[in-house]
C-alpha cells in the first residue's frame, strides 16, 4: 500500500494527515492509540505505540 500525501504548514513545522483508511489499517484510534515514529535510513516508519493518549498528558 502506498500513499503519497502533501504536507501542512502547522506553526514552525509541517503536519502529516492521516485518513481514515490508514487509520483502520493500522488499527489505531486517534482518541486513544499514539503513533511512533522511527527513522531508518532515508525511511520514515509510523506504526501503532504501545502508549495510549492518557498516558500522555
Amino acid at each position: 500500500m502506498t500513499y503519497d500525501r502533501k504536507l501542512m504548514r502547522n506553526g514552525n513545522g509541517w503536519a502529516l494527515s492521516l485518513n481514515a483508511t490508514v487509520l483502520k489499517f493500522l488499527d489505531i484510534d486517534p482518541k486513544v492509540n499514539m503513533v511512533r515514529y522511527t527513522m531508518e535510513n532515508d525511511t520514515l516508519k509510523i506504526t501503532k505505540s504501545d502508549k495510549k493518549v492518557s498516558e500522555n498528558k
